[in-house]
């Protein structure tokens, strides 16, 4: 409990005296390099101070000098930080609430993150549109299949639209386990307990040639790649 306090206060800190330099430099300069950089050594700092150790399998597999689209499963809400101080500079598509977040929010708009109303059909089909042009723009993505925290750490099914997302961009996708982080902060919960996060990255799966229609067979063979790297407790039922 003293650690799980001392982790919030001190990456509260870190918030309000690095949050508010970096967003007045990025709207003065037009350059959100330093806003980004800032979130992920915070997003590094929360983890070390919680004791959450990353193990990671296949980076080697990250296609290089093209726009890529990240889809991990999603157990809790210690996936984003630890993913974004991994990844290479990415975009996420982020569920609206969190823009009211007071310094975080102003930051994820400046440096582009794109904002979902999961409720929202036509808003939802218009972020994926953003999606497809900020692909097209040279920009990678990480997203959730899933759509939402799965309740109980089991792969849960999934949503089209980020599939969509990435046939439209024609960007490969490069599907990603990770495993054990609903043990670290099971949904529900607002502090992470020290433990380790396997990551896996899986061979890219390639939509060069496909349109919308073939977005069954690249959610399934996206979705078989991610169970493989997740232990058996992590499973659908039906599994």
């Amino acid at each position: 409990m003293i650690r799980a306090f001392l982790v919030t206060i001190i990456t509260f800190a870190y918030v309000l005296i690095f949050g508010p330099p970096v967003l007045i430099y990025g709207l003065l300069s037009g350059n959100s390099g330093p806003i980004y950089r800032t979130g992920v050594l915070g997003a590094r700092l929360a983890l070390w101070l919680a004791g959450v150790r990353l193990e990671l399998q296949g980076r080697e597999r990250i296609p290089r000098g093209r726009p890529v689209v990240f889809m991990a499963n999603h157990q809790s809400n210690c996936d984003p930080p630890a993913l974004i101080s991994i990844l290479p500079k990415v975009l996420v598509l982020v569920k609206k609430e969190f823009f009211r977040v007071p310094v975080i929010g102003n930051g994820m708009t400046q440096v582009g993150f794109i904002r979902v109303d999961r409720k929202n059909r036509e808003q939802a089909l218009d972020a994926v549109e953003r999606g497809v042009i900020a692909m097209k723009a040279g920009n990678s993505f990480l997203v959730y299949p899933e759509g939402t925290r799965s309740p109980d750490g089991r792969l849960q099914p999934f949503k089209k639209g980020v599939f969509v997302m990435a046939l439209k961009a024609g960007a490969p996708i490069v599907p990603v386990s990770v495993s054990g982080s609903n043990k670290i902060m099971p949904k529900g919960k607002f502090v992470m307990r020290p433990g380790s996060v396997r990551i896996t990255f899986h061979d890219s799966v390639s939509t060069e040639g496909l349109t919308v229609e073939d977005r069954e067979m690249v959610i399934e063979r996206v979705r078989q790649a991610i169970l493989t790297g997740l232990e058996k407790d992590e499973w659908p039922e039906e599994a």
